[in-house]
């Protein structure tokens, strides 16, 4: 839709918040639109999750040999569950607040091959296309050992398809990476926001990469549109792809294992608070809905955006998903989170995760980049811009009322704090060091 003046004003009487948002106010947004009762709406189930699962422990082996950085962990593209305490101490003392329970970093910044939150479904939906062909044309059965998929005549029967996605980088790494080690002609379109590094490491693995001069959606319509007109392609959709959705969730079941192998406990008196950074929808909504399926009401969430692409609050505060983009508020959409450079969300997510999200709020750029600094000098990781979105979200949660609102004193006691990361590994390290020297200048304004 397009907002003239009047509708722009008719919304801002009506949702308060869109002022400041249009402002370049961070806000943070409590959804009064949550269910009090769970429902069973969600895409995906808990089968298609284990099914998911048992899908990509096929594949280790394929993995392990193709990848050798997955090598030591036999093929499995998983990520540590890492104890912040650190950083927690200097969250506390910078907003004069305690932040009760226990802070956790999901490191998916180190998952391999594609460093980021994107290998999780980007990698899925590539290998599960590659099975379903294989399958269908005799090449491939389900009790065969995967590393047959890597020989020459199964690159050249895969060269026979295209693949391709719209991308702000990180899943554009996922697809590509993957799609080119299997043998798939594969294109990745991406934004004016996407990093030069990672084009660089597209095309080093051979892979296609077409710029465009514009955001995210642009990329992702033309590579569509692309994909429509061209014989055996198929293009992978993050606005509406289940695969994808699916595969992000998979995360819930491996995190319920560390959790035990950390002896960590979520249930009624230790709630589990998931704080997520949110681009156009398709990872953090696939996490949270894991994580619904796997602890049911002791979970709550919140997702995290820049202050120049809130889309996904936009979408969910006015009920409009994707028929509003914050382009039509008067935002401009850019942001050095180039993963979270998204105008328009996906209803598709954004319609899922409606009744169970508890809150959405926004960062500015500056405090990404003083939160990477602070999270080094504190916990020796390094992180990209994104990921540093959800970093906040413990204060935003106790200072919005929230948490004294939804959790008992005991339960908040209780309480387990997991930011989760979204990439940042395989940033080179001049530009790492760009960052991180950016971030200790900008750690003493925020």
């Amino acid at each position: 839709m397009t907002l003239n003046k009047q509708d722009l004003e008719q919304m801002v009487q009506k949702w308060p918040l869109l002022a400041d948002m249009k402002a370049g106010h961070e806000v943070t947004w409590l959804n009064d639109q949550k269910s009090k009762q769970e429902s069973s709406h969600w895409p995906i189930t808990l089968k298609d999750m284990k099914e998911a699962d048992e899908r990509l422990k096929r594949f280790a082996p394929f993995l392990a040999h193709v990848f050798p950085e997955t090598k030591a962990a036999g093929g499995i593209i998983e990520s540590p569950l890492i104890d912040i305490s650190g950083m927690k101490a200097f969250l506390e003392q910078l907003h004069g607040q305690t932040i009760d329970g226990r802070l956790l970093l999901k490191a998916d910044h180190l998952l391999p091959v594609a460093g980021s939150v994107k290998a999780r479904g980007g990698m899925y939906e590539v290998l599960k296309l590659a099975e379903s062909l294989a399958i269908e044309h005799g090449f491939l059965s389900l009790t065969d050992d995967y590393r047959k998929l890597d020989s020459p005549s199964m690159r050249e029967f895969f060269s026979r398809y295209s693949l391709s996605v719209g991308s702000t980088g990180n899943l554009g790494l996922s697809i590509g990476m993957t799609g080119a080690a299997l043998g798939f002609q594969t294109t990745v379109h991406m934004s004016a926001d996407a990093k030069e590094w990672k084009k660089n490491r597209l095309r080093a693995r051979g892979v296609n990469v077409v710029e465009y001069a514009d955001d995210y959606s642009r990329a992702v319509k033309e590579g569509r549109k692309l994909s429509e007109q061209t014989a055996d392609s198929f293009f992978v959709d993050d606005e509406q792809s289940k695969e994808l959705f699916t595969g992000y969730s998979t995360s819930a079941l491996r995190l319920e294992q560390q959790f035990k192998e950390q002896g960590i406990q979520i249930d009624e008196q230790h709630p589990l608070i998931v704080y997520i950074p949110c681009g156009v929808g398709g990872a953090p909504g696939g996490i949270f809905a894991g994580l619904k399926r796997v602890f049911g009401d002791h979970v709550y969430g919140f997702f995290a955006e820049p202050i120049e692409a809130p889309c996904m609050l936009i979408g969910l505060m006015t009920g409009l998903h994707d028929e509003v983009s914050v382009q039509d508020i008067g935002l401009g959409g850019r942001t050095e989170a180039d993963g979270l450079a998204v105008g328009r969300p996906s209803s598709f997510v954004g319609k899922a995760v409606e009744p169970h999200l508890d809150g959405i709020f926004t960062v500015t750029d500056e405090k990404l980049f003083a939160y990477l600094y602070t999270l080094f000098t504190f916990e020796g990781e390094k992180l990209e811009p994104s990921a540093l979105a959800g970093m906040e979200g413990p204060i935003r949660a106790v200072k919005s009322g929230w948490m004294a609102s939804a959790l008992t004193e005991q339960q908040r006691a209780g309480a387990v704090h997991l930011v989760w990361s979204t990439g940042g590994s395989l940033v080179p390290q001049a530009e790492m060091n760009a960052m991180l020297e950016r971030g200790e200048k900008l750690s003493g304004t925020i």
